[in-house]
């Protein structure tokens, strides 16, 4: 029986991980518990799953959560960031999965890791913010590093099958969003409810966000230089509409191997989960007869700016990714709430980027500070659009 500490269970991952519970709860328990602001869901959950522990952000939440339950209710009820702290850390978890999102998820995952437990990690700022400090603490403390984003579990799966000093290439791919093929003149006039619908996945309203923008693929770069510990220049991105060749590794043979399904989070999070094995997940088998015929193309760079901003952030390295990031979670706030249209997400984090860039990506002071920074520029650049 594995027990499991969960940050982030109401959002669209943590719904998911607790479905793969529900299914093999034979060899899952959920110990602890971590969410933001659905309380009503998240009582759902404690109701159903009886964890020891969870955490809410703030200690409004934390009453009102007290409340949905039942008067005997034994679990414990914390907030804030000390509260996810505790969840993370729970003593009896042996498995933190870090599905928080944004850079709220940085430092439980680094008090997760202190505390020696293997990761399962959907929270892909969590090594865009801090990549060197996190892989150095995961070294150090000899902990699993297990990814949950379909892109780098297919990459870790297909890892496998060769080894690490024969890899020439990893090749990352991408949907292309709701938007693939559009102009930037088109751009201009989507709507949100347009940039929310995505083609292939379900996912939250940020990480929807961020497809469009081509800023997911773009924060799973740098995701992937740290995880897989490769340069810059071997990772390549294309696009791929249908989401079946989840993303590719070339070996210095020639041979490239993918890793192919439908587009389901549990395939990923149930290898995450259950690594090595693998789980009897019932799921609907890939046709390949139906998929017709599979398309991969360039990037478009120029309608989509936000990947090469990513790239740039990387290669220039030091705190330029925690201000990517940042910046990048304000506009997307403020295109969710129609203060600028869709190009200017990515025009407000590259002009964040020209103005906050000071700082060490060895110093989590500098990172944080850089983090807070970029956030206060970047709603200031909002303010000041003519939008």
């Amino acid at each position: 029986m594995k027990h499991i500490s969960l940050l982030g269970s109401t959002g669209s991952i943590g719904v998911n991980v607790l479905a793969i519970v529900r299914q093999f709860l034979e060899h899952y328990k959920i110990v602890a518990l971590a969410a933001g602001t659905n309380v009503q869901l998240l009582a759902a959950q404690i109701i159903e799953f009886q964890p020891e522990l969870v955490s809410v952000c703030d200690e409004q939440r934390a009453a009102g959560l007290a409340g949905l339950l039942p008067y005997d209710c034994p679990t414990r009820i914390v907030f804030g960031e000390e509260g996810n702290n505790l969840v993370a850390t729970l003593p009896k978890a042996q498995i933190t999965v870090s599905a928080m999102v944004g850079a709220a998820g940085l430092l439980p995952t680094l008090a997760a890791i202190a505390a020696g437990k293997d990761i399962g990690l959907a929270n892909k700022e969590t090594l865009v913010m801090a990549g060197r400090i996190v892989m150095a603490a995961v070294l150090k403390k000899g902990v699993r590093l297990l990814p949950i984003d379909s892109e780098h579990s297919a990459i870790f799966q297909a890892l496998e099958a060769g080894q690490k000093k024969d890899l020439k290439k990893i090749i990352l791919t991408a949907s292309g969003g709701p938007f693939l093929g559009m102009s930037r003149e088109q751009l201009q006039m989507v709507s949100r409810a347009h940039a929310l619908k995505h083609p292939n996945w379900t996912m939250g309203r940020k990480v929807s966000i961020d497809s469009a923008t081509l800023m997911n693929k773009g924060l799973e770069v740098i995701e992937a230089k740290w995880l897989f510990d490769v340069e810059v220049e071997a990772i390549e991105v294309v696009v791929h509409p249908q989401s079946i060749v989840h993303s590719l590794v070339e070996y210095q043979d020639g041979s490239v191997l993918a890793q192919l399904g439908i587009p389901d989070m549990r395939i990923p999070i149930a290898y995450a989960l259950s690594y090595p094995q693998r789980l009897p997940l019932q799921l609907p088998s890939l046709n390949l007869a139906q998929c017709a015929n599979l398309q991969f193309q360039e990037p478009d760079n120029d309608s989509f700016p936000a990947l090469q901003l990513a790239f740039s952030a990387i290669r220039r390295g030091g705190v330029l990714p925690a201000v990517l990031n940042a910046a990048n979670e304000v506009a997307v706030e403020a295109f969710l709430a129609a203060e600028i249209r869709f190009p200017q997400i990515a025009e407000t984090v590259a002009r964040t980027m020209a103005i906050v860039n000071e700082g060490s990506d060895t110093s989590l002071s500098d990172i944080l500070q850089a983090d807070g920074e970029a956030r206060w520029v970047a709603r200031r650049l909002v303010q000041e659009s003519l939008f």
